[in-house]
């Protein structure tokens, strides 16, 4: 059979589920990605799969510009008549929701992982926007031949409650899994000397970005010798974007050590001690934190959607910070640096809990599972679903 795989960026593509297509192909499907032009496409090819694009801005509010996107969306389906359309964000929902429809494809599965901008700022734009997203997304999503992934409860509970989708086609998947061979706990000694604090996530305000760097310059101004670091690089494509030129004033002050994108997590996480991510976003399931606890690190995060889902038990399996408060931040990332012992335990506890519900084989299986309800009637020679092993 033929998939499609539809996101609004290459990026998301290649490391949010590159290992599904990779699943897929060696039970003998073809897998083709979709997204618009970008510096991760080239890398398909080397593991052998077709990458196409499409011209799409993610933040244009254009209706000439949106209509010719799914023009162009509507065109490359007609042409690969793939069985089978995922598409991944909001937007891409939206629009693929749309142009399976126009272009005949028999099953279409929308996977948002975090209700994003409209959802989650306040902001006059977002307000404006929301009513109107809020109506494409029932009149695009909520079709018979369709099923909706979320990766939470919490966002189930919105489509839900905002009949956006019926009840019966809401799966809840959390997360995208990770890779628990490939992170895992450091074998590099020297854990009990200086802490290293890591947030790797999109440069957006709502991730806790301002936050983190407050509590830092607090626990750096008490003469603490705790090194903050930050993964990840500004999304220009999101209007809460922190700016390039802010993350290198911190950079510049001394306050954080910024890494910009980084290629290889598992080596990154193998200096680390604590995963701090003290987000206010509605994400799905956020990959930093699942990744952090597959490598055996202490995490930090709030009890907001989708990060209630890795951290459950404050001083357990992690430690819950209020959001948007930077002084309780620098507490407890203190307590980790007097406490050692208790830095081990959360470590310990996020590595079993990651190989227990986390690992990518499951949440692959289960998303093969949601493709088998939709196609499992049609498929020639039975199940997609095969073995996990």
């Amino acid at each position: 059979m033929k998939f499609v795989f539809y996101a609004n960026t290459d990026w998301y593509l290649y490391n949010f589920r590159l290992s599904t297509a990779q699943r897929l192909q060696a039970d003998g499907h073809e897998v083709v990605m979709l997204s618009p032009p970008g510096p991760f496409g080239g890398r398909f090819a080397a593991r052998g799969f077709r990458w196409l694009t499409l011209p799409m801005d993610r933040a244009s509010l254009n209706p000439l510009r949106e209509a010719v996107t799914l023009k162009h969306l509507v065109r490359i389906l007609r042409r690969e008549k793939p069985d089978l359309l995922h598409n991944f964000t909001v937007k891409c929902a939206v629009y693929g929701g749309a142009a399976a429809r126009m272009a005949g494809v028999p099953a279409t599965v929308n996977a948002v992982a975090g209700m994003g901008y409209v959802f989650t700022s306040n902001d006059l734009k977002a307000r404006c926007l929301r009513p109107m997203v809020q109506a494409l997304m029932r009149g695009t999503l909520d079709h018979r031949r369709s099923l909706l992934v979320l990766q939470n409860p919490d966002d189930a509970e919105i489509f839900r409650r905002s009949r956006l989708v019926a009840r019966e086609r809401i799966h809840v998947i959390r997360s995208s899994g990770v890779d628990t061979s490939r992170f895992r706990p450091s074998s590099m000694s020297g854990r009990d000397g200086r802490l290293r604090v890591l947030l790797a996530a999109r440069l957006l305000w709502e991730k806790g970005i301002g936050e983190y760097v407050e509590a830092a310059r607090q626990l750096k101004g008490q003469g603490r010798d705790i090194e903050f670091v930050l993964a990840g690089a500004p999304d220009p494509g999101n209007p809460r974007s922190v700016s390039d030129e802010q993350v290198r004033r911190w950079a510049e002050e001394g306050v954080i050590t910024w890494l910009g994108h980084v290629e290889d997590m598992p080596a990154l996480l193998s200096t680390i001690d604590v995963m701090a991510l003290p987000s206010y976003y509605r994400e799905g399931v956020p990959k930093s934190l699942i990744e952090g606890a597959a490598a055996g690190l202490a995490l930090i995060t709030t009890d907001q959607p989708g990060c209630r889902e890795v951290v459950t038990r404050h001083g357990m399996d992690g430690l819950v910070v209020p959001p948007r408060n930077a002084a309780a931040l620098a507490t407890l990332v203190a307590r980790l640096d007097d406490d050692r012992d208790l830095l081990a335990r959360l470590g310990a506890a996020a590595r079993e809990k990651a190989v227990g519900e986390f690992d990518e084989r499951a949440v692959i299986q289960r998303t093969l599972d949601v493709y088998e309800r939709l196609l499992g009637a049609d498929m020639p020679g039975g199940s997609l679903a095969g073995s996990t092993s």
